[in-house]
């Protein structure tokens, strides 16, 4: 076969995802907190964009504006004929008001702590950000305060065992073995290290290493520094003076307690059901996590996107949160005064940043839209959910939504991510309307799957000691309230809601009916 170049030409058609079109995708997916960050970037980066200014500087020229042009007392009845010759010394302004600059220039010193607002005020540095950056100069405004600025910092475990070490420990060598155990807890405060290599790696020997641990096993919180929870519930017992024998076997056999195993537990801790109940209790006040109160993490409040409430035609009023919603601002009178330079490459970069600018607005706004779009048709398809509770969830998809909206299930899931809204059945993400469908006794309506599982747990919550309801029994009574479901789904959903067992909660049951019966 011979070979030969040849000049073919073909014309082809690709979907090709350009790069914007991969920003705008994730941008319909991040936070309302990930958006405001996208666009503080955005508006460094691009001179075009602005964050719109707040109301209260145009109220406030005009309040002194107002003051400006108050008309003078012509006279007064304190024998001064002209006021404004009373105030004529050298030691008042024009404004009829000794000022703190005037009088730190006459009489060289400094006033400002004696009369600090007493001055003209400070000039914002960036208006458009006051409202994000609060320690700006000139963000404050005298009598407004805020409680952040106020709230103490909040002591980590670390600072917390750190203060105590130096108390215990006076030898440098053993401080710095307490620092290599503290470097390495977990945030429940349990010890995740090998003493046997930590001591290898400090240069200590094996009984030093148990000697510092046993020590900081000692310290606040109790139960800190242990390896195990049987160790944990084991320190904090020591500490109280509760570690008898019969203890000791109840805290080295937590596997029958979880099992709810007291017969065998009786047996080998050789008491009988009064103390077991005694000591249970006595286990139930302790805590087996004591890192946790001491928490490094601030944890965030969650922001509804999208806000329900009944509107007085009966139906629902589905709105965006105005706090939640981005605002960006495109300077167009900068732009036309800019671009009538001659320079090509300063024309360019405007040209470039406009389209960026007008890119931006555009995304935000429609993804905007599309929230207001999917939320929507969420409300309508869960309008009884609204009105009646958990049992009247619909089972739901991402298709059903996607068709009614015609958009695709991928557009809609990404709005669905990470998004909540508020309603007056309380806050909840937009995914937790979307559940698997349970298929309906005699061809009846399908159930949702979070309406099952609500129906499964008011039925164990109702059940007493000498009736407690088997998988069989639930399946039972489920289909007799029309839900058709295989006793493996019931045995299923009862783990997913950490709900032990029949045996186990009829054995919990009746030892909590003997403890309130003494």
């Amino acid at each position: 076969m011979k070979l030969s170049a040849n000049l073919l030409q073909r014309q082809t058609q690709s979907l090709v995802m350009t790069a914007r079109l991969r920003q705008s995708i994730q941008l319909l997916q991040m936070t309302h907190f990930e958006v405001n960050q996208f666009i503080a970037q955005e508006v460094e980066q691009n001179p075009l964009l602005e964050f719109p200014y707040n109301d209260d500087e145009a109220g406030g020229e005009a309040e002194d504006d107002r003051h400006a042009h108050q008309p003078e007392d012509a006279g007064s009845d304190d024998g001064y004929d002209n006021r404004a010759e009373a105030l004529s010394s050298d030691w008042y302004d024009n404004g009829g008001s000794a000022s703190t600059s005037r009088l730190n220039d006459e009489l060289d010193a400094n006033y400002t702590n004696v009369f600090p607002d007493d001055g003209a005020p400070q000039r914002l540095d960036a208006p458009e950000l006051v409202s994000q950056w609060k320690s700006m100069p000139g963000s404050g405004e005298g009598a407004d305060y805020d409680l952040d600025d106020f709230v103490a910092g909040q002591v980590s475990l670390r600072d917390h065992l750190a203060q105590q070490i130096p108390f215990v420990l006076p030898d440098m060598a053993d401080r710095l073995i307490a620092q290599n155990f503290v470097d390495q807890l977990d945030d429940c405060g349990y010890l995740q290290a090998d003493i046997v290599e930590a001591g290898e790696r400090l240069g200590a020997s094996l009984a030093q290493v148990e000697r510092v641990l046993a020590i900081l096993q000692g310290l606040d919180p109790p139960g800190v520094f242990a390896r195990s929870l049987a160790e944990c519930l084991t320190i904090q017992l020591m500490q109280k003076d509760r570690y008898d024998p019969a203890m000791q076997a109840l805290v080295e056999n937590l596997e029958l307690l979880a099992r709810r195993d007291f017969a065998t537990l009786k047996r080998l801790c050789g008491v009988d059901e009064e103390d077991l109940l005694d000591m249970l209790g006595e286990i139930r006040q302790l805590n087996p996590k004591p890192g946790s109160g001491y928490e490094a993490s601030v944890s965030e409040a969650i922001m509804p996107d999208v806000i329900v409430r009944a509107s007085s035609d009966g139906g629902w009023l589905v709105e965006l949160n105005p706090d939640t919603l981005p605002r960006v601002l495109v300077n167009q009178s900068y732009f036309s005064r800019v671009t009538k330079t001659k320079d090509a490459e300063v024309q360019a970069f405007l040209s470039n940043c406009m389209q960026t600018a007008n890119w931006l607005t555009r995304s935000l706004d429609q993804r905007a839209n599309t929230i207001m779009k999917v939320s929507s048709e969420i409300v309508r398809q869960q309008d009884a959910f609204l009105l009646h509770g958990v049992d009247h969830l619909r089972p739901l998809n991402l298709k059903t939504v996607a068709e009614a909206i015609e958009m695709s299930e991928s557009t809609v899931s990404r709005v669905t991510s990470n998004k909540y809204m508020l309603t007056p059945r309380g806050l909840f993400e937009l995914k937790y309307f979307f559940t698997v469908s349970i298929s309906a006794v005699a061809g009846g309506d399908s159930h949702s799957a979070e309406a099952v599982r609500h129906k499964i747990r008011a039925l164990i919550l109702q059940e007493s000691a000498e009736a407690v309801l088997s998988d069989d029994a639930i399946v039972d009574m489920l289909r007799k309230g029309g839900v058709d479901l295989a006793r493996r789904t019931v045995a299923k959903y009862r783990e997913a809601m950490n709900i032990a067992s029949s045996v186990q909660r009829r054995r919990e049951k009746r030892a909590l009916a003997k403890v309130a019966g003494f």
